[in-house]
C-alpha cells in the first residue's frame, strides 16, 4: 500500500505568509478597518471567508465579504512573478517523491495564485496532485481539504503525514486523522503548533528534509 505526504503551501513550502499580512492589511484599511497585523498572521491559513470573520467578527456587514476578498487577491497578486520558495523546500518534495511518497498539495489557493506557488516550488514533476480551495465546501480547520488530498493519492489516513505552518493546519490534520508535522518558517511558535497536534516540528523544509531518516516521513 502507499503512503502519502500532504503538505500545505503557504508558509510551509513558499515564504508568503507575510505577503499575505500586509495585502489583507491593506484591503481592510481600504474597506475602513482597523485590524492589527499580528491579528492577521494568526489568521493566515483560513480561507478567504473565514478569516474575514475570523477577524470581524459574525455581526459584520457580511454583503462586503466578497469585496475585502477581492481586494486581497488584487494586492496580493502583485507578487506572483517573485513568490520565494523556502529553502530546500523543491528538494524536499523531489526526495520524498523519489522515495515512494505521493505528494499533494493542500492550499487555500487557486488558479493564477496556485500556478504561481507552483512555479516558485518549481518541483512539478514531484507533485502527483492538488487539492484547492475549489474542491472542497468548507477549508481549514475543517478536515475536508486533507481528506480530499487522501482521495486524491488513494490512501488511507493512517498511511499519511500532513506538513503545516499554522494551527489551522494541525487541526485539520488531527480531524482528518493523520499525522501532523509543522514546521516554524510561517511564523507561528512551537508551542501554539505542538497544543494544536503537531506530533514534530521543524525550522523549515531544509531542516525537515535533513532530518528524513528519523522522523515522521523517514
Amino acid at each position: 500500500m502507499g503512503r502519502a505526504a500532504v503538505f500545505d503551501v503557504d508558509g510551509t513550502l513558499v515564504d508568503t505568509n507575510h505577503l499575505h499580512v500586509t495585502a489583507w492589511w491593506e484591503a481592510f484599511r481600504q474597506a475602513g478597518h482597523r485590524v492589527p497585523m499580528h491579528a492577521v498572521h494568526r489568521a493566515v491559513g483560513l480561507p478567504s471567508s473565514g478569516l474575514v470573520a475570523h477577524l470581524l467578527g459574525e455581526d459584520r456587514d457580511t454583503r462586503r465579504d466578497d469585496e475585502l476578498s477581492a481586494a486581497h487577491k488584487a494586492l496580493y497578486g502583485q507578487y506572483f512573478d517573485r513568490l520565494p520558495a523556502l529553502p530546500d523546500a523543491g528538494r524536499l518534495l523531489e526526495r520524498l517523491h523519489r522515495d515512494g511518497w505521493t505528494v499533494v498539495l493542500a492550499t487555500s489557493a487557486d488558479g493564477a495564485e496556485l500556478s504561481a506557488l507552483r512555479r516558485a516550488i518549481d518541483a512539478d514533476e514531484a507533485i502527483s496532485a492538488t487539492a484547492s480551495a475549489d474542491d472542497v465546501a468548507e477549508g481549514k480547520p475543517a478536515p475536508e481539504p486533507v481528506e480530499h488530498a487522501l482521495e486524491l493519492a488513494g490512501v488511507p489516513a493512517e498511511r499519511a503525514v500532513f506538513v503545516g505552518d499554522t494551527v489551522w493546519d494541525m487541526r485539520a490534520g488531527s480531524r482528518a486523522g493523520v499525522r501532523r508535522v509543522g514546521v516554524l518558517c510561517g511564523g507561528i511558535p512551537r508551542a501554539d503548533l505542538e497544543e494544536a497536534g503537531a506530533e514534530a516540528v521543524y525550522d523549515d523544509p531544509a531542516h525537515l528534509l535533513a532530518s528524513l531518516s528519523d522522523g515522521p516521513l523517514a
